[in-house]
C-alpha cells in the first residue's frame, strides 16, 4: 500500500474558517445559514434538508440569500481570483479557455432567467487557465436571457485583462462560433470549434473561408484560416467531421493539439465544481448564482492541494478536520461514516 501524503491540519482548518468568513451573512442567524450553505455544499446535499441541522428554516436561509446574497457572491469571486493569482505569481502571459456550463434545475420555472426561455436551465461562463497541472478560475459571469456570446466574451477577457493578464491565446466551443465572436477575438490569436454545418465543408481542408452571415454587412464579415478533419465512427463505419477556425500560423495538426490542450481542462473544472453544487429548490436567480459560486470556490480551494490529495479526499479531510462546522447532533453519525470512506479511498491508493 502506498502512504499518502496528507497537507497539514492546520492548512485544511484555515480553509473552512475562511469559508465562514467570506460568507459573512449580517443578523443573528447570519453563522447558521453560512455553516448552512458550506455544510450542503461539502457532503453534496440539499441546502434546506441541512438547514434543519442548524435551527434555521430553508425560508429563513433564502431570505439571508436574497437579500445579502450580491455582496457574498463578489466576496467569493474575489477570494477565488485571489487563489489564482497567487498561484499565477509572476506569471504575465497566459492561454485562456472559455467556456459555459449549464445547470438544469428541475420544478418551477423561472422566468427571464437562463438560456430557455422558460429558465429551467442557466449558464454559468468561466475563463480559466492552466498552470503547473492547476486548471485556475481567472473570471466568471452568469448568462441571463438576452445576453449574446460577444457580451459572454467580452466580460470574460476584460476581467482577464484587469488582472493584468497578457493573452497569448484564446480557445472556444463551436457554441460561441459567431460573426460578432470572431470579430472581437481577432485582436488575439485564438483557435475556435466551427460547427461543420454552418461552413458546409464535408471533406479535409485546410484553407481561407469568409464568413457569410445574413444578419451583418460585407463589412463586418470575418476572413480566417479554416481546418476541416475527420475522424472515423467504428459503429457505423463512416466518417464525421470537425472544424475550427483560427489566426495560428501553425500546422493543422499542432493547430488541433493545441487546441485540445488548452482547452479540455476546463470541461475538467466544470465537473469539479459539480462535484461540490448543492441541491436547492430556491427558483431565485441570487440563491442559484451564490451557491454555484460558492462550489466554484471550494473548486479553486481544492487545485491548491492538488497533487496532494485527489477532490474526494479533499472534501472528506475538509469534513473530518472542521467538525464545529456541523450541527453535534448529527456529526457523531456522519463523522463515521466519512471516515470509513475516507480509509476506503487511501486504502486503493
Amino acid at each position: 500500500m502506498v502512504t499518502p501524503v496528507l497537507p497539514h491540519q492546520n492548512n485544511i482548518q484555515q480553509i473552512g474558517y475562511k469559508l465562514l468568513s467570506m460568507l459573512n451573512f449580517k443578523g443573528k442567524k447570519g453563522e447558521e445559514v453560512a455553516r448552512t450553505l458550506i455544510s450542503a455544499c461539502l457532503w453534496n446535499d440539499s441546502v434546506e434538508s441541512k438547514s434543519r441541522a442548524y435551527g434555521v428554516s430553508p425560508q429563513t436561509v433564502r431570505n439571508y440569500v436574497e437579500k445579502q446574497g450580491m455582496e457574498v457572491i463578489e466576496k467569493l469571486l474575489e477570494r477565488a481570483r485571489k487563489i489564482s493569482l497567487k498561484v499565477l505569481k509572476g506569471v504575465k502571459e497566459i492561454d485562456l479557455s472559455i467556456d459555459w456550463t449549464t445547470k438544469t434545475w428541475y420544478g418551477r420555472p423561472v422566468g427571464g432567467l437562463g438560456s430557455s426561455e422558460e429558465g429551467n436551465s442557466w449558464n454559468y461562463a468561466t475563463a480559466t487557465t492552466k498552470f503547473n497541472g492547476k486548471v485556475l478560475l481567472l473570471a466568471f459571469v452568469t448568462q441571463v436571457k438576452g445576453m449574446t456570446k460577444e457580451e459572454i466574451v467580452k466580460a470574460l477577457v476584460e476581467q482577464v485583462v484587469a488582472m493584468g493578464f497578457k493573452i497569448r491565446l484564446i480557445t472556444l466551443d463551436a457554441g460561441f462560433y459567431a460573426v460578432d465572436v470572431l470579430n472581437f477575438i481577432s485582436q488575439f490569436k485564438y483557435i475556435v470549434a466551427v460547427p461543420v454545418g454552418d461552413v458546409k465543408v464535408f471533406e479535409e481542408f485546410d484553407g481561407d473561408y469568409t464568413t457569410n452571415s445574413k444578419r451583418h454587412r460585407r463589412d463586418e464579415q470575418v476572413k480566417f484560416r479554416l481546418l476541416v478533419y475527420s475522424k472515423e465512427k467504428v459503429r457505423r463505419k463512416s466518417l464525421v467531421y470537425f472544424a475550427g477556425a483560427t489566426n495560428l500560423d501553425l500546422s493543422k495538426r499542432e493547430v488541433l493539439d493545441l487546441y485540445n490542450k488548452v482547452r479540455g481542462p476546463i470541461e475538467t473544472s466544470y465537473r469539479n465544481i459539480k462535484a461540490f453544487l448543492p441541491f436547492t429548490s430556491s427558483t431565485k436567480f441570487v440563491f442559484r448564482t451564490l451557491i454555484f459560486v460558492l462550489a466554484l470556490v471550494l473548486y479553486s480551494l481544492y487545485t491548491i492541494f492538488k497533487g496532494e490529495v485527489g477532490r474526494e479526499e479533499f472534501r472528506l479531510l475538509l469534513i473530518l478536520l472542521f467538525p464545529d462546522l456541523f450541527n453535534p447532533e448529527n456529526f457523531t453519525f456522519n463523522v463515521i461514516e466519512t471516515l470509513i470512506y475516507t480509509i476506503d479511498l487511501f486504502l486503493r491508493r
